[in-house]
């Protein structure tokens, strides 16, 4: 299955090049980019050096006043012209994901149509809010006859990609900005780079030249460029909290604005008042298993209630051990490997390291014949019992399907421990009962709180979605994502 798609991949997205100005120079160096099902080789990514960096920075700059001044509708029709060609090649790119990333079909095809209904809905919003807001005789105007508030581009906007969603995540920040008209810089991540770069190709190819410049490399080299870079008005990174300081600290040199959204250590508080039914259960799993556990806002640890701990470990692991595990392309497969070599190293680790520190591991699920066990970077679907609240598995993000389920005593010791860590990206808190839910809900240091939910889906659109602590700067989600790429003008 896997091969038959490596089979079919167009040869013009086997090299994840840079793209600047419209034109493809040429980088000597690249690096391989493989299926993380297989280990083989499906592509390259150029590693572009500082120089390409500051041309693309330079190329974007040029672009802008021209991509700034085109009346908002014609601006907004070619970029909706652009996502129509993306549209019509969505089930080739998604396979792409599935073969760069290892995640199951229906989950990449989410991965790229989500990011061209992001673009479109950027064009509707900014077509509204295109005269602005007049607060004329509003309190705190003052004298003035009249008073607008508008929100203007900011110039050259520089994103950095993750591996794990590369091109909805990365969307993130490109809707916004080519919708307002900013222009663009874009590093995908040399993890999965392909997709990402022919999406973005593709519709550069609809756009002003400079309008999209694409510039792939190593994180330390052209990464930390446009982080420092005076002409990148603002920046977005999505990665981990590491990443991110080094990226803030580069930035800190020269005044623009930055969003990061970081590492997430979420937890799930399971209440005494909850009642252990299949929908629990069931949401509660897909919050934790999905895309392999590899989403920042994955459930990362379950704290039960003591009373009902045994039932919630008896029906949780059931339900995990019908998780099939299997290649990407296996349609009765519900979750693939994990993508990196190094993420893979570190949940073995863990793993054994639990066992040495006393907790008990239960490895379930189905594994498909379709996986290649001894090739692919598969991790079987885990539940862990019986481990210390201060291990590393219980503190620290794991990003591999591995849950710790630990059991507590009281409210105010659960709370205690959501908030024990340095991460605060999102959480959740399940019960029948609301108001005790929301009465949990808000001792928790979280950008979002869900109650009964906690999976791709239930950070609607119209809240903003973000950390605190250690998980991040800045909101996305509508006006949140535009107001990055903006600014407001009096």
């Amino acid at each position: 299955m896997t091969n038959d798609a490596h089979a079919r991949l167009r040869d013009d997205w086997r090299l994840a090049a840079p793209l600047i100005d419209g034109i493809t120079p040429e980088v000597a160096e690249t690096l391989a980019v493989t299926n993380p099902a297989t280990g083989d080789e499906i592509g390259r990514v150029a590693l572009a050096d500082v120089r390409r960096a500051d041309d693309a920075v330079a190329a974007a700059r040029r672009a802008f006043p021209a991509w700034r001044d085109m009346p908002t509708a014609e601006r907004g029709a070619i970029v909706l012209a652009a996502v129509e060609a993306v549209e019509a090649m969505a089930d080739e790119v998604a396979a792409l994901i599935s073969l760069e990333v290892g995640k199951v079909l229906h989950e990449a095809q989410g991965d790229i149509r989500g990011a061209l209904a992001m673009v479109r809905g950027m064009v509707q919003l900014v077509a509204e809010l295109e005269a602005g807001e007049d607060r004329t005789g509003l309190p705190g105007t003052g004298q003035a006859s009249f008073v607008r508030l508008r929100h203007v581009p900011v110039g050259p906007v520089a994103v950095i990609g993750p591996w794990n969603t590369p091109v909805f995540l990365t969307f993130n920040a490109i809707a916004p900005a080519l919708a307002a008209g900013a222009t663009l810089v874009v590093k995908p991540a040399v993890e999965a780079p392909l997709a990402l770069t022919a999406t973005l190709r593709a519709m550069a190819a609809h756009l002003p030249p400079g309008v999209i410049n694409i510039v792939p490399g190593r994180g330390s080299i052209v990464g930390q460029r446009l982080a420092e870079h005076p002409d990148v008005r603002a920046l977005s990174f999505t990665g981990s909290t590491g990443t991110g300081r080094r990226i803030a600290a580069a930035a800190a040199g020269n005044i623009k604005k930055i969003a990061l959204e970081l590492g997430g250590n979420d937890p799930a508080i399971v209440l005494g008042s909850a009642e252990i039914t299949d929908s629990l259960v069931t949401e509660l799993v897909a919050g934790c298993y999905s895309m392999t556990g590899q989403i920042c806002f994955n459930i990362k640890r379950i704290y039960v209630h003591h009373s009902r701990h045994d039932e919630l470990v008896e029906k949780f692991s059931a339900a995990a051990s019908r998780i099939v595990v299997g290649d990407a392309f296996d349609p009765t497969a519900h979750i693939g490997p994990l993508t990196t070599r190094e993420g893979y190293q570190n949940a073995l680790r863990l793993l054994a390291e639990a066992r040495a520190a006393g907790a008990v591991v239960h490895e379930l699920g189905i594994r498909a014949d379709s996986a290649d066990w001894s090739a692919g970077y598969y991790v079987a679907p885990t539940v862990v019992t019986g481990i210390p609240t201060d291990h590393e598995l219980v503190l620290d993000e794991q990003f591999a399907p591995i849950i710790p389920i630990v059991p507590f005593d009281t409210d105010d010791e659960a709370i205690v421990e959501a908030n024990r860590t340095d991460f605060g990206l999102a959480s959740s808190v399940w019960s029948q009962n609301l108001a005790h839910a929301e009465a949990v809900a808000r001792r928790i240091e979280a950008g979002n709180t869900f109650i009964n939910a906690h999976r791709l889906g239930a950070s609607v659109p119209l809240v903003p979605f973000g950390g605190v602590k250690q998980s991040g700067l800045g909101r996305t989600h509508l006006l949140y994502s535009l107001e990055h790429v903006t600014d407001e003008h009096g």
